[in-house]
């Protein structure tokens, strides 16, 4: 059994009952491309068939938990910050460097911010 937990554009994100061994992850599909991305912390672990555009995506998404929960139209609603140093997105109050971006660092929230940010979203 694999249950969706998240479908970002044309990407599906969801895991397997019986994964239970392993370290916390997370598989995407997209078409007949699959990968498995560990969360803790987020990487690569396998991928098939994802061009590395696509795999930098994916990873950024899990990298920025506020992106990877908002709608397509939330994340479509952004703007550069600080002379092009930084993106905001103002439905969900995240600010993202241009180059902590290009770099893969992952945010720094908090578990709690983030838990206590998604039962905003649920008001």
């Amino acid at each position: 059994m694999s249950p969706t937990v998240l479908r970002i554009g044309s990407f599906r994100f969801f895991f397997y009952s019986g994964d239970r061994s392993a370290p916390p992850h997370v598989h995407i599909e997209r078409d007949d491309k699959i990968a498995k991305v560990w969360l803790d912390p987020v990487r690569l672990q396998r991928n098939s068939g994802f061009r590395p555009a696509e795999i930098r995506e994916i990873l950024q998404l899990a990298w920025y938990p506020r992106l990877m929960h908002a709608t397509n139209e939330e994340r479509q609603n952004w703007r550069l910050i600080g002379k092009g140093e930084g993106i905001h997105w103002e439905d969900l109050d995240e600010d993202i460097s241009v180059e902590h971006l290009l770099l893969g660092i992952p945010s720094g929230e908090s578990q709690s911010s983030l838990q206590r940010w998604l039962e905003g979203r649920k008001k």
